[in-house]
């Protein structure tokens, strides 16, 4: 791992728009969350349920001979994010190459484990922030990871969400939501759990694979679940009010969410890779990329960036400001984390054998020229 110590946060801790602190940690002095409401067993909508990795085409076609050897990528990180043409700047993202080593002082020496994230706000910056802070936190302090990481990780998002109401009841001006998306390196395997609609999309042998799901109030399984819970969609908005189905905090939305459960949910869907040699990068973005986006587009356009230059940071501002030039409206943040040491190959397509004929009409006139010649 060439940098195994970055860590990188953008926004984390305010700026010209947002607050002149962070959010109050509930977790410090007497505040403490209630062990139940992280830990309790939950009774999920079908729509809530991990999407495992056979539902996904996900696994290369070209398996490699020795299963033995596990491959472990070479990560390189970069990131870049602009305010685009709103008024305020409401995204947030994490690089963490090696956030063992920042967030657990035990056991931070068991290899490759990476953190990356992306937090998209509404309504104010502070739920961004919160779940910037305490999200990779949250994972990394659980007793169950890496061992259990799937449960271990929608734990965090939970606990998170519910230490964000927390804080909200201190201090009532947090009220605000975020959309997150967190991408785990554990060795060899990719993990993405997300909530809302920022998008991971990975680079496999120039194809892109979307690791994620957008959660739009008006798609069938979101539309399906909000509805069991007691809720609607209106003109494409969850109750009429948010434009996405999952995301952390709106706690001050009413009826949206409470601690019972409702129509906005903040657990993840998680979905998962074992990586190999055809793995070449990952691309995570807020809504504003996939507004001008399609994923293979992206793929293309970073590949040939990262063909130039072999710089995940340039490649994210290379996607800011494409994204800006197809007109944009929102908040832009971009995530770039490549797996190997050398950039993209070229890919050679190779040519299927020609099977050229002649026509019958082809055939009398060749045999007339021939004819002549004979004359």
């Amino acid at each position: 791992m060439e940098e195994s110590s970055k860590l990188i946060f953008d926004n984390c801790r305010g700026n010209e728009s947002s607050s002149n602190s962070k959010p109050p940690n509930p977790l410090a002095g007497g505040h403490r969350l209630v062990a139940s409401a992280t830990k309790k067993s939950l009774v999920r909508h079908p729509s809530l349920v991990r999407t495992k990795l056979s539902d996904v085409p996900l696994e290369p076609t070209a398996t490699t001979g020795d299963h033995a050897t596990e491959y472990i990528p070479i990560l390189r990180s970069g990131a870049w994010a602009d305010i685009g043409s709103r008024s305020n700047m409401e995204d947030v993202y994490v690089c963490t190459d090696n956030f063992m080593s920042h967030y657990r002082s035990s056991n931070s020496n068991e290899g490759t484990h990476a953190f990356y994230g992306v937090f998209d706000g509404h309504g104010g910056k502070h739920a961004a922030d919160f779940a910037c802070n305490h999200l990779p936190r949250f994972i990394a302090e659980d007793e169950d990871f890496p061992r259990q990481i799937d449960r271990a990780i929608s734990s965090a998002f939970l606990q998170t969400d519910t230490a964000f109401a927390e804080a909200c009841t201190l201090d009532a001006d947090l009220a605000s939501g975020t959309t997150a998306l967190a991408a785990l390196v554990i060795g060899s395997s990719l993990v993405v759990a997300n909530a809302g609609d920022c998008r991971a999309v990975l680079c496999r042998r120039g194809k892109a694979i979307e690791m994620s799901r957008d959660h739009k109030p008006g798609c069938f399984r979101e539309k399906e679940r909000i509805e069991a819970c007691g809720g609607y969609v209106y003109d494409g908005y969850l109750n009429g009010q948010l434009n996405v189905a999952r995301a952390l905090g709106d706690w001050h939305l009413e009826g949206l969410k409470s601690i019972d459960g409702g129509p906005l949910s903040g657990e993840p869907e998680l979905m998962s890779t074992r990586l190999t040699e055809e793995d070449e990068f990952l691309i995570i973005g807020c809504d504003g990329i996939w507004d001008v986006f399609m994923s293979q587009n992206a793929v293309d356009f970073a590949r040939r960036r990262l063909q130039e230059h072999n710089n995940p940071e340039m490649c994210s501002k290379d996607l800011v400001d494409e994204a800006l030039k197809r007109k944009s409206v929102d908040n832009l943040s971009v995530v770039v984390v490549c797996f190997q040491k050398q950039p993209p190959p070229n890919l050679v397509v190779p040519r299927g054998r020609v099977h050229r004929s002649i026509s019958a009409e082809g055939l009398k006139e060749l045999q007339g020229f021939l004819d002549t010649l004979k004359d």
